[in-house]
C-alpha cells in the first residue's frame, strides 16, 4: 500500500511540474537579440503555401536558415518553395548565401478523413515531428493553417517544457477565415505565442488574438 501511495505522489509531482513548465513556457516571450533567427515554416497544400510564401516576402534574409516542413505527399508545395527561393536569390544577391531546407512528415489529416483515424495519424505525425524539431531547434515557428502545423507546434512547445529551448510560435490565420478560426487556429490559440488574424470580426470574437489588418 505504501509503494502505491509513493508512486501516486511521484506521478502527481511530475504532473504538477509539467503543468508549471507549460505555464512558464506559454507566458515567457523574451527573445535574445541576435543577427539571425532559425526559422521553421510549415507549408500546406493549396492556398496555405501561397499565403505563407507571400508573408515570407516581407522577411529579411536575417531569418536564416529557413526550414520548410510539408506533408510527405505534397509535391506542389515543394515546387512552389523551390521556385520562391530561387526567385528570391535572383532578385537579391544578399540572399544567395541564405540556406533553406525541405523536410517532410506524415500528413496529419487527409480531406474527409474520419476523426478517429485523424487522432491516430496526428499522433504518428507528432512522433516523427519531435525528433525533427529537436534536431533543428528553431528560434521561431511560423505557420498559417494546415493540419500539419499542429504536431510541429506541439513539438516546439515540448522543447520549452523540457527546458531544451524556448521556441516562439506564431500562427497566422488564413485570410479566408472571416468569422471563425480554423480547427488548427482554435487549438493553437491556446498554445502559440502570437495568433494573428486578418479580420476585425475575428479579433472581436477571440480577444487573445492579434489583429494587424490584411498581411497576405
Amino acid at each position: 500500500m505504501v509503494w502505491v501511495l509513493s508512486l501516486a505522489a511521484a506521478a502527481g509531482a511530475v504532473v504538477v511540474f509539467l503543468v508549471l513548465r507549460l505555464w512558464v513556457v506559454l507566458h515567457s516571450r523574451g527573445v535574445t537579440p541576435r543577427e539571425s533567427l532559425s526559422l521553421v515554416v510549415v507549408a500546406g497544400s493549396g492556398g496555405h503555401t501561397t499565403e505563407i510564401l507571400r508573408l515570407l516576402e516581407s522577411l529579411s534574409s536575417a531569418y536564416s536558415p529557413r526550414h520548410y516542413i510539408l506533408a510527405d505527399t505534397d509535391e506542389m508545395s515543394a515546387k512552389k518553395i523551390n521556385s520562391f527561393e530561387l526567385d528570391r536569390a535572383n532578385r537579391d544577391s544578399s540572399t544567395m548565401r541564405t540556406r533553406y531546407y525541405l523536410h517532410r512528415i506524415p500528413r496529419s489529416r487527409e480531406v474527409q478523413q474520419s476523426w478517429l483515424s485523424t487522432v491516430i495519424s496526428t499522433l504518428h505525425s507528432m512522433w516523427v515531428s519531435f525528433p525533427l524539431i529537436y534536431r533543428v531547434k528553431p528560434d521561431l515557428v511560423l505557420c498559417n493553417g494546415p493540419g500539419t502545423c499542429v504536431p510541429i507546434c506541439i513539438s516546439a512547445l515540448l522543447l520549452g517544457i523540457l527546458g531544451i529551448k524556448k521556441v516562439i510560435i506564431v500562427y497566422v490565420e488564413s485570410i479566408c477565415r472571416v468569422e471563425t478560426l480554423s480547427l488548427s487556429g482554435k487549438i493553437l490559440l491556446h498554445l502559440s505565442d502570437y495568433l494573428v488574424v486578418q479580420w476585425p470580426t475575428l479579433k472581436e470574437k477571440y480577444p487573445k488574438s492579434v489583429y494587424l489588418g490584411r498581411i497576405v
